[in-house]
């Protein structure tokens, strides 16, 4: 067949469209196959690091048995006076070593990184939210982060204490989305502003607010949930929720005089309970709804400085806190260990721990040069530029308690105290330069406060550094402490749990829910005995009545019938008579 120009031409555009069509089914092709390939081999490298992790565990687990079996000889050829006691603790430590390398090596961890980044992104959510939508939004995927986080220790107390984080918290964003709503129902506006608990909506907003914040009655949520984490999780959980909660209160509820109550019972509740705590992370728990009191206060409190003062401790709190928890986590990697009464003497093996969770003690109590000192007293300075006597005398008795129960109690049971004979080594190099690089914050930003002043709300007219508040702060913490060791006798810690608000939800919620259940299960049980019974009286009455010699049953007579026709029709004549 011969081709002319024309038809060629009408051809070229069909051929080209295909050749471009092959072309790229041809890279899409090449790159799927790449694609394959990578995948294949990043599956390879997943594979050989779990097998790599597979063999170091059967390694752990070997030298663990062996070191068992040495310990199980020791035993016996103790009770022959044979071998002393540095041997023991030799092989005791080395059961120890391999106990942190398998934690180490845990994969329940691998969840803990991603669903903190969920967590940590969210709190931001939150802080760059421009309107309410948005805030509910991220505060619920925030929520959903931070139960990650502590489910992802793996522990089936971790795993309850995550169900009863989640169902506060919810319950808590169920009021905060009701409260939403009605906002914009009355006002049209979406917008997140200042508002004022004069309505039902605002205080459905309030109140969701604080349930996030720790406040009462639900503040038991926080010590029941964070000491449950893993070492690392705790860090996590104790920067983001109630920081978040802090700041949408001071951008949405500033000079509500409630909260100044609300943030005062939050101090002292914090300080009792942790008083009375044995467990180190527990203590520190108690300690974060203490300190969020103090900010919560001066939100209530509503002055620039008051509100300067509420944020730059909470900016402070976080690294401090994050300090503490950061030593605490370290103790419990290294000894398996977080009961007061289990702990002391640490300091001889874990120096470098010690010191930094002195620090970090010494931040919580405002000591003057570290980053407490120059953020807490701001609020104080706000109740006395506002002639709030009582309030002044209430947050300065407050920092005293604070200095009991964090400042010495944790250092000194965890790593003064009594000698428990546990000789740890210093936690793995990241989690020392963390602790190294956290204390120098705190330092750093005691000695100079500008830079931090520098990024408050409003303009910063204070010196913290005043002769007459270093000497007061000094004097307040000297004899706190000089009161501490005056009763440090009725503070030793025994084997022991304190009852706080949450044994309504652990304990009374579930045994009502239990007998309600069984009382239901009973009823229902009685209700169904009694109306089987009444409908097999009635199937019996109707079996009796249609048998064939029942009353229905029965023919009648032609006579007695035509009879009860005429009685009838004559019924009816004298009712229509007489109508």
């Amino acid at each position: 067949m011969n081709f002319t120009a024309q038809d060629l031409k009408k051809l070229a555009l069909p051929l080209l469209i295909a050749a471009v069509l092959i072309a790229a089914g041809a890279g899409i092709i090449t790159s799927a196959g790449e694609g394959l390939r990578t995948a294949q081999a990043r599956f390879a490298v997943v594979q050989a690091e779990r097998r790599q992790n597979a063999e170091r565990l059967a390694r752990i687990a070997e030298e663990e048995r062996e070191v068992s079996q040495k310990l199980d000889v020791y035993k016996q050829l103790k009770s022959l006076n044979i071998l002393g006691e540095e041997r023991r603790l030799e092989w005791a430590d080395a059961i120890n070593r391999i106990r942190v390398q398998r934690e180490l090596l845990d994969v329940r961890y691998r969840v803990e990184v991603p669903a903190a980044f969920v967590y940590a992104g969210s709190a931001i959510g939150v802080a760059l939210a421009g309107d309410l939508i948005t805030v509910f939004a991220f505060w619920e995927l925030m929520a959903v982060g931070s139960t990650l986080v502590l489910w992802s220790h793996g522990r089936d107390t971790a795993y309850r204490a995550a169900r009863r984080y989640l169902m506060i918290h919810l319950l808590g964003g169920v009021v905060l989305f009701a409260g939403i709503s009605g906002h914009i129902a009355q006002t049209g506006s979406v917008v997140f502003e200042r508002m004022a608990p004069d309505s039902a909506a605002h205080w459905l907003i309030l109140i969701g607010f604080l349930v996030n914040a720790g406040a009462p009655p639900l503040s038991a949520w926080l010590p029941d949930a964070y000491p449950e984490a893993s070492w690392s999780g705790t860090v996590f959980l104790s920067a983001f929720t109630t920081k978040t909660a802090v700041y949408v209160l001071l951008r949405g509820f500033p000079g509500t005089e409630l909260l100044i109550w609300v943030g005062l019972f939050m101090v002292f509740y914090g300080i009792v309970y942790a008083l009375l705590e044995n467990d180190m992370r527990r203590i520190l728990a108690y300690s974060i709804v203490n300190q969020v009191g103090f900010m919560i206060a001066g939100i209530g409190i509503g002055t620039e400085m008051a509100l300067n003062g509420a944020a730059a401790h909470a900016f402070t709190h976080i690294i401090y806190k994050a300090l503490l928890l950061m030593s605490a986590g370290s103790v419990l990697l290294m000894t398996g260990r977080s009961k007061c009464s289990e702990l002391g003497g640490l300091f001889h093996s874990m120096p470098l721990t010690t010191v930094c969770g002195t620090i970090g003690a010494l931040a919580i109590s405002a000591f003057p040069l570290t980053s407490g000192f120059v953020s807490k007293s701001m609020v104080s300075q706000a109740a006395v530029d506002g002639q709030m006597l009582t309030i002044w005398l209430l947050l300065t008795a407050a920092s005293a308690g604070v200095f009991l129960h964090a400042g010495i109690k944790f250092p000194w049971f965890v790593f003064f105290q009594k000698d428990s004979g546990l000789r740890p080594a210093e936690p793995p190099a990241s989690m020392q330069l963390a602790m190294v690089v956290f204390s120098l914050l705190c330092i750093g930003i005691g000695i100079w406060a500008e830079p931090l002043y520098a990024m408050l709300p409003y303009p910063v007219r204070y010196e913290p550094y005043t002769a007459a508040h270093v000497v007061t702060q000094l004097q307040l913490l000297l004899f706190s402490g000089l009161a501490f060791f005056l009763v440090l006798p009725l503070l030793k810690r025994t084997l022991t749990i304190t009852l706080d608000t949450d044994w309504v939800w652990r304990r009374i919620l579930p045994q009502i829910a239990k007998r309600s259940t069984a009382l239901l299960g009973q009823g229902a049980r009685s209700f169904g005995r009694t109306t089987s019974a009444a409908a097999a009286r009635v199937g019996s009455e109707m079996t009796r009545h249609t048998r064939e010699d029942s009353a229905l049953a029965r023919t009648l007579a032609t006579r007695s019938m035509a009879l009860t026709v005429l009685l009838m029709l004559l019924a009816y004549l004298i009712l229509d008579l007489a109508g």
